[in-house]
């Protein structure tokens, strides 16, 4: 069974304005989750990383 994880500045658990992640065998997947049955993006722990880097340095701000 996959176990996803918030970050803990979501809001806690009942909070599903949020992504969420999984750690797999061959990497990472995310999910939104106020539609966790849908699409996932899987990507290797590397492109994670990188995500998360660009995502503290506001790269991806709107």
């Amino acid at each position: 069974m996959t176990e996803w994880r918030k970050s803990s500045y979501s809001g806690g658990m009942n909070d599903d304005a949020c992504v969420e992640v999984a750690r797999l065998v061959e990497g990472v997947a995310v999910r939104d989750s106020k539609n966790p049955d849908g699409d996932r993006l899987n990507i290797s722990r590397t492109e994670f990383a990188e995500l998360v880097q660009r995502v503290k340095r506001g790269e991806l701000d709107l």
